[in-house]
């Protein structure tokens, strides 16, 4: 019986493994890429992002939230990168200069997370964060990332191209192999539908050649270094986009909470507000560690939710395991080099039929409460608008003083800033009848 309980722990520490690996494997390459980081930079980005990725998760899940919820690079955090990236690239400043600035953009958000959850002022700004607020954030987010999900599954560049049409056709079929599974596949099949996806799909591209070189990760031992991109520095910009960002951390980290909530049999519906005011701690000190260590802020994956009602991955000790390996494999700067090397549209693929789990667990979470006028008014606004920006132009924002573009230049930001203005604004007819009478 212990091998059993041994052999299934191993399997489901390697899927969430192989989860969080997938979730952090793109974003290096990407961000590499925007400020023209030789090979060597970027391969000590992802060094020290799968080290955050897999540090921030082991704090979240063993003394946060303490939930299997895993932490990755914050979609906020990577279009405040782009936006400024493409700006400074535009403009030609120097790249470091712009990464300096958001470090300290981060640092500042960490701390005032700490801040609100130390002092108590996280529960009570909790009402912002409606079933609306955080389930149309839900929506927006998996519609924004299955785009992304979607180009990478077909091995498109930012620009369009770069379409093959072996690895593409194999990302899809890869894609169709891990949500049939996870929706008819019966026991083990579909506990593993993700892994047995990306080991298929490695295995493939092995066979036909499509295996891209390692990254240039050298030493037998290499410790993340603290710093890289140089002291962190402050303006008015980016301290304004960074008390933003931070409400949109806290929204994000309140709809994966409730998202995981509703994926775990046993705490559907439950509200623990001081798992969550843990849950906002750490998420402080991780955004605080991510600026440390020069590279883009976590956040909690709503996107983990849909992982586990699709593999049905409910336990904590498997997540906690898979944590603690990507920590130990990120200072091993071989084994690192050759998980760099799982095919990108593989991974992508693996993971593109969670979001469609998200974007149902976002709509379940709206409708929690009755969909009147005015709920389906505000859901209308928040998602159209929040979409809108998504595909509008960047050049269109450089127009803009610099300390609103990473700002509007976000739709995830719009949307949460719009429904949370029109939720506090715009009154249910009762509530607001019974506040005009007389007392």
């Amino acid at each position: 019986m212990k091998t059993t309980s041994l052999a299934e722990d191993s399997l489901a520490s390697l899927q969430w493994l192989v989860f969080l690996l997938a979730n952090a494997l793109a974003l290096p390459i990407v961000i590499g890429d925007l400020y023209g980081f030789t090979p060597d930079e970027v391969a000590g980005l992802m060094q020290r992002t799968f080290f955050v990725v897999g540090l921030a998760s082991l704090l979240q899940g063993w003394l946060g939230h303490r939930l299997p919820l895993a932490d990755g690079p914050a979609g906020i955090w990577l279009g405040v990168f782009v936006i400024l990236g493409g700006l400074a690239r535009s403009q030609g400043t120097d790249a470091f200069e712009t990464l300096r600035s958001l470090e300290g953009s981060m640092l500042l958000a960490g701390i005032l997370l700490i801040a609100l959850s130390a002092l108590g002022l996280f529960r009570r700004i909790m009402f912002l964060f409606t079933p609306l607020v955080t389930g149309s954030f839900l929506m927006l987010l998996s519609l924004q990332l299955s785009g992304v999900f979607l180009k990478g599954t077909l091995g498109l560049s930012d620009d369009g191209s770069g379409l093959q049409a072996g690895p593409a056709l194999t990302g899809l079929c890869i894609f169709v192999l891990v949500l049939s599974l996870s929706l008819w596949g019966k026991g083990w099949w579909k506990s593993y539908a993700v892994l047995i996806g990306i080991v298929t799909g490695w295995l493939v591209f092995a066979l036909s050649g499509w295996i891209r070189e390692p990254l240039p990760l050298q030493g037998i031992v290499r410790l993340p270094e603290l710093l890289v991109w140089g002291m962190p520095s402050f303006n008015a910009g980016t301290s304004l986009s960074s008390v933003l960002v931070a409400l949109v951390l806290l929204s994000n980290l309140v709809a994966s909470y409730e998202a995981m909530n509703q994926a775990l049999p046993d705490r559907k519906g439950a509200e623990d507000s001081r798992s969550l005011s843990r849950g906002g701690l750490w998420a402080g000190g991780n955004t605080v560690l991510s600026a440390l260590l020069s590279t883009v802020g976590t956040v909690p994956l709503s996107v983990s939710a849909g992982f586990v009602r699709m593999t049905g991955q409910t336990r904590l000790r498997p997540f906690l395991i898979a944590c603690v390996s990507l920590c130990v494999i990120a200072i091993f700067p071989a084994v690192a080099s050759v998980l760099s090397q799982l095919p990108g549209p593989v991974a992508y693929a693996a993971l593109l039929s969670t979001f469609a789990q998200m974007f149902g667990i976002g709509l379940s979470t709206v409708l929690r409460q009755s969909l009147d006028q005015r709920r389906m008014s505000i859901l209308g606004i928040t998602l159209s608008m929040g979409a809108a920006v998504l595909f509008l132009p960047p050049p269109m924002f450089r127009v803009l003083p610099p300390v609103l573009q990473p700002i509007l230049g976000n739709g995830l930001l719009v949307s949460m800033m719009l429904s949370i203005l029109l939720e506090q604004l715009w009154r249910p007819a009762k509530a607001a009848a019974a506040a005009s009478k007389p007392h």
